[in-house]
């Protein structure tokens, strides 16, 4: 049985998104409830960014939204990961909430950690899908150089940020410029897929040491 976290975050009809189960993102009706949410204040500007860049590129949803339900220009921790995977292109959306295990377990993660969602807002250091269109590839040099302007684009956005979970080993092949863009301590963290999890267990508490030490930035 999935695991449920406890969420509040006050939408754009007023409900509250409480006990959302991880993967909710699954579901077509939360996907549809989440875009009428993209123009709230708190992720109107990051929703706009994201349809700039879908022209720019000639892309449409290689390119998936904030979610709203994070903390948006709010945040103070951002997690950057490698690039989109195909469940965050089906949903629309970079999310916690997405139905892949990676997705769950920063969800649970977090939580164990003590890093409050609001805090945080999750993006890639490079924004758009990479590969067939059946299977993502890594990311190589290429296209990380080719990404670093759209990054340089978001860090006006994000005034708030203290501190930076660079997440993999590919998206931490960008800290130098991360560092240079952001001048907040930016953290290397494993990538949490259930896959490295499998072969060393050990990274879990890694991860959510990481996790705790970015709450403890985020609160100082």
């Amino acid at each position: 049985m999935r695991s449920v976290i406890a969420l509040q975050c006050c939408c754009a009809d007023g409900r509250e998104a409480a006990s959302l189960t991880t993967y909710s993102l699954a579901r077509q009706e939360e996907r549809e409830r989440r875009q009428l949410d993209l123009r709230q204040p708190h992720v109107a500007s990051l929703t706009e960014f994201v349809l700039s860049l879908r022209a720019q590129y000639g892309l449409s949803s290689e390119i998936p939204f904030f979610d709203p339900l994070d903390g948006g220009v709010n945040a103070k921790v951002l997690f950057l990961l490698e690039a989109p995977g195909g469940k965050a292109v089906a949903s629309g959306f970079i999310s916690r909430d997405n139905p892949d295990p990676t997705a769950r377990n920063v969800s649970l993660i977090s939580e164990e950690a003590g890093l409050s969602r609001k805090l945080t807002i999750a993006w890639n250091i490079v924004p758009w899908y990479v590969g067939s269109g059946t299977r993502i590839r890594a990311v190589n040099q290429t296209d990380i150089t080719s990404a670093m302007q759209a990054l340089r684009e978001l860090r006006p956005l994000l005034p708030d940020i203290k501190v930076v979970l660079l997440v993999g080993s590919k998206a931490q092949k960008a800290k130098e410029v991360v560092d240079n863009l952001f001048d907040v301590p930016i953290l290397g963290c494993p990538h949490p897929s259930q896959r490295v999890f499998n072969v060393w267990p050990d990274k879990r508490n890694v991860v959510k040491e990481i996790f705790a030490e970015a709450a403890r930035l985020a609160a100082g």
